[in-house]
């Protein structure tokens, strides 16, 4: 059966067995968080209680190129049963840790299967949905991740303080048996693209390990090392010479795992450039809005994170209107810069009043910037899957996850060494009882004003790439008359 004669309910059907699967990824990067302190209490090595959560984004990070490549090879389902079994493979051993190093095993088995996760929903969803009408799909998935959000800390917070917390883990086996059922049920009639062509082994080894060595230097430096010490330039380095051996790889090889043609393409070069910028400067101001809120604020934990929920939620609504006018709009371009502005005024006027803003207006400013930069999100995914056929959707979405996550770790890394560097007044966040030290606190706006100012930066360089977008017309359709040796099962 040809996608274009699935029905519309076929379609939904296909789509809500998505979204449950990505539910998997997006719950588990926000309810383990909550949970940290106790499992540091019961297991022990609470030094190393951060990478419950680095080895789950390393791993996670790592793979999306290379689920990419295996979904427009092997085909989207065996791809993503392989990406649940190895999630649900990972939350099993993280449930039965008996120590804190196994639990971090667990959780990097678990990102193999999560960094799969992400990437093969969108490109299922581009399989069913033709580009004209994807945008406004793609705003499910900012809705999924919202929802996630705001019930991951808070189930997170239950299970550990009222059941145990080895549940935030074992929650994920009837969510996946459930993801499962419904794949298997709603994807029977969505045709697989294969290609009978081996895998980049080479590739693929040469991006996962610069990946993760680029991210150790990013997650160690001015923490646990300097950023001037030998480990962390010999881990730059080993990134640099890897990345600069897959650029040359890739070129010579016919079947790369991120093919030369799709990076230099003109749309997905341009439009995954201005997300890695974009997705940086959003992330970043969501793990350091609430440390602003709490320093400079003088709020709790639980009133700093709440305090983000502006962000969150004018993301979704940014998302939500640029999926519904996407169709209507001949200069989507335009309409993606207009949001893009908002957010460089924003963050800008954040770094502005830092020292001195009222909270009612923090909370106007990163709402503003969330449905500003929320403009981006669903059409960036649609004008990168836009401009590929079908046998190539899986890699190009694959790729735009990959810069995305990138993107959001570099900035984090950036923005807390400059933090570090402008001194952050020295607020005890983990001791309730401190008190509220204004002279720290007006140490801490100035600080904070420069890291708002490097996020407001970020910003406008992804502005500045989307000038350059080229517009191209959505197509109606998302089947693509198949190249010869493509099969069809």
């Amino acid at each position: 059966m040809p996608v274009a004669s699935l029905t519309d309910a076929e379609r939904l059907l296909i789509v809500i067995g998505a979204l449950v699967t990505l539910m998997l990824a997006a719950l588990d990067q926000t309810i383990v968080a909550p949970a940290l302190p106790t499992i540091g209490a019961q297991l022990g090595d609470a030094d190393y209680l951060s990478w419950v959560v680095s080895a789950y984004f390393l791993t996670a990070t790592a793979v999306t190129p290379l689920y990419g490549k295996l979904a427009d090879l092997r085909g989207r389902r065996p791809t993503l049963y392989t990406a649940i079994a190895l999630f649900t493979l990972g939350s099993i051993g993280c449930a039965l840790a008996p120590s804190m190093a196994v639990l971090i095993v667990g959780r990097a088995v678990q990102g193999l299967g999560g960094g799969g996760l992400i990437a093969l929903v969108q490109t299922i969803i581009g399989d069913v949905v033709p580009p004209i009408e994807r945008a406004r799909y793609m705003v499910y998935i900012s809705m999924v991740w919202a929802t996630a959000s705001v019930s991951g800390p808070l189930l997170g917070g239950v299970f550990a303080e009222h059941l145990h917390w080895s549940m935030i883990f074992w929650i994920n086996l009837p969510l996946a048996a459930i993801a499962v059922v419904m794949i298997r049920h709603s994807m029977q009639k969505l045709p697989d693209v294969t290609r009978p062509a081996r895998l980049d082994l080479v590739g693929s080894a040469l991006v996962v390990v610069a990946t993760i060595a680029l991210m150790l230097a990013l997650t160690w430096g001015g923490v646990r090392e300097a950023w001037g010490s030998p480990t962390i330039l010999g881990l730059l380095a080993l990134s640099a010479v890897l990345f600069a051996g897959f650029a040359h790889h890739i070129a010579r090889v016919e079947e790369a795992l991120i093919p030369l043609p799709i990076l230099a393409h003109p749309v997905i070069a341009v439009a995954s450039s201005a997300l890695f910028f974009a997705a940086g400067g959003q992330v970043g101001l969501s793990v350091f809005a609430p440390l602003w809120f709490a320093q400079v604020h003088g709020l709790g934990p639980a009133d700093a994170g709440l305090g983000l929920m502006a962000l969150s939620v004018g993301t979704v609504i940014g998302a939500n209107i640029a999926g519904r006018m996407m169709r209507r709009l001949r200069h989507y371009r335009r309409f993606v810069l207009a949001g893009l502005a908002v957010s460089v005024a924003a963050t800008a006027a954040l770094a502005v009043g830092a020292s001195r803003l009222p909270f009612w207006a923090a909370e106007i400013l990163l709402f503003a910037d969330g449905a500003g930069t929320g403009t981006l999100f669903p059409i960036g995914t649609v004008v990168v899957q836009n401009a590929v056929e079908r046998r190539d959707l899986g890699v190009a979405t694959g790729t735009l996850s990959f810069l995305r996550s990138l993107g959001a770790v570099v900035a984090v890394a950036i923005l807390g060494a400059v933090l570090l560097a402008s001194g952050d007044g020295g607020f005890d966040l983990g001791n309730p009882n401190a008190g509220f030290d204004p002279v720290a606190a007006a140490r801490s706006g100035a600080a904070f004003t420069r890291v708002f100012a490097v996020a407001a930066f970020g910003q406008t360089i992804a502005f500045v790439l989307l000038c350059f977008l080229e517009e191209r017309p959505l197509r109606d359709r998302s089947d693509e008359v198949r190249p010869p040796g493509t099969a069809t099962r």
